[in-house]
């Protein structure tokens, strides 16, 4: 049993797909909502992994943002630490600004169903290596990073070359959102704050196209989803035998 420790920056945006996962397995899981609790200071070391989850922010907004000062500490010491991280859209930036690699705004949003493409090195990681073709995933930002010093690629896109990537042998940073189900998606077409986005960000998509999307496409991403991250909870050892009590 590991224990497990959360950041979340808003209620829209949990750990998904990951969840029944993490308990399926006897795993704790501690959440800090920074939303919730933004001066929240916690630290990694009673704690056996790290997960990173998306959020409206950027990365370069430590300013309006103090909390993400904390989580690139947090990071930076699971780093040294050799623990399991798993950063996911903003999770996944964070992690390349730790490691020293610069940010900025993407050519172009990507928010909807996009191809990536896993790179030659995703056919020898134990995560990346059932992403064997171009396949879609579902993405939402705005932001992309530049490859940091030490790390290896595994997924690109046409607009965003670094989709997903990897730090020694514990470290994955996520562009996509392989935790999201067709709910949660969903959900997010409809709060006001996601749409406002979502027509700002002038992509090609409207709310009905991509729910009509993720309706034929979600199945694909689900198989993806339980293989990466199924692969990436094996980091965490073993799961708890659970104990079953004999009939009466």
């Amino acid at each position: 049993m590991a224990r497990v420790l959360v950041f979340q920056h808003v209620a829209a945006e949990p750990l998904g797909t990951l969840d029944p996962m993490l308990r399926q397995r006897g795993h704790r899981i501690r959440y800090v909502n920074f939303h919730r609790e933004p001066d929240a200071s916690p630290g990694i070391d009673r704690y056996q992994a790290l997960i990173v989850l998306g959020g409206p922010m950027m990365p370069n907004q430590a300013g309006r943002y103090p909390h993400l000062t904390t989580e690139i500490r947090c990071i930076e010491e699971a780093l040294k630490q050799d623990m399991p991280v798993l950063g996911i859209c903003l999770g996944a930036q964070l992690l390349a600004h730790t490691l020293g690699a610069p940010l900025r705004p993407a050519p172009e949003w990507e928010i909807g169903w996009y191809d990536v493409e896993p790179t030659p090195e995703a056919a020898a990681d134990p995560l990346f290596c059932g992403l064997t073709n171009t396949r879609p995933v579902f993405q939402w930002h705005g932001y992309t990073f530049d490859l940091p010093a030490g790390a290896i690629q595994l997924a690109r896109s046409e607009l965003c070359d670094n989709q997903a990537i990897r730090y020694g042998k514990k470290a994955y940073g996520l562009q996509f959102h392989l935790e999201l189900d067709e709910r949660l998606i969903n959900r997010w077409l409809t709060l006001p704050k996601y749409l406002e986005e979502l027509k700002k960000s002038k992509v090609a998509n409207d709310a009905e196209t991509i729910r009509e999307q993720t309706h034929a496409l979600i199945g694909g991403s689900m198989a993806l989803s339980k293989s990466v991250f199924g692969e990436f909870l094996k980091l965490l050892g073993n799961p708890a035998k659970r104990h079953i009590l004999p009939s009466r």
